[in-house]
C-alpha cells in the first residue's frame, strides 16, 4: 500500500539507512563488492537513479533480501510519483463496474 501524505521510501535511502550504515559498510566498499562503478551506487543512494532488475538481483544476493524487496521499493516510488502527475482516464463503456478485474 502506498503512503498517502508522503512519498514512499526510495530504495537508495533504504539501502543507506537500513543496510550500509548499520553494517558499517561504505558505498565504495559495496560498489567494489558488487563490481559496480561507484557512481552507479551513489546515484541510487542519492535517489538520482532507480533500481533496475539487474541492480535488484545484485543487491538481493549481496544483502540476502531477494530482488523483489528492491523492485517493490522502486515500484512504490515510481507509482507514487506517477500518480501525482496522472490525469484520470474514463473506463471503456464496454467495461461494467461489476466486472471483476483480472
Amino acid at each position: 500500500m502506498l503512503p498517502k501524505h508522503r512519498p514512499p521510501t526510495h530504495p537508495g535511502e533504504m539501502l543507506l539507512k537500513e543496510f550500509l550504515e548499520p553494517l558499517g559498510i561504505t558505498q565504495m566498499e559495496l560498489s567494489r563488492h558488487l563490481g559496480w562503478p561507484y557512481a552507479r551506487l551513489n546515484e541510487i543512494i542519492k535517489g538520482k537513479r532507480g533500481v533496475t532488475t539487474a541492480s535488484a538481483l545484485d543487491l538481493g544476493e549481496a544483502l540476502k533480501t531477494g530482488p523483489e524487496f528492491w523492485l517493490n521499493l522502486q515500484r512504490s516510488w515510481d507509482l507514487w510519483h506517477s500518480l501525482k502527475k496522472h490525469k484520470k482516464v474514463k473506463p471503456l463503456p464496454q467495461i461494467s463496474e461489476s466486472r471483476p478485474v483480472a
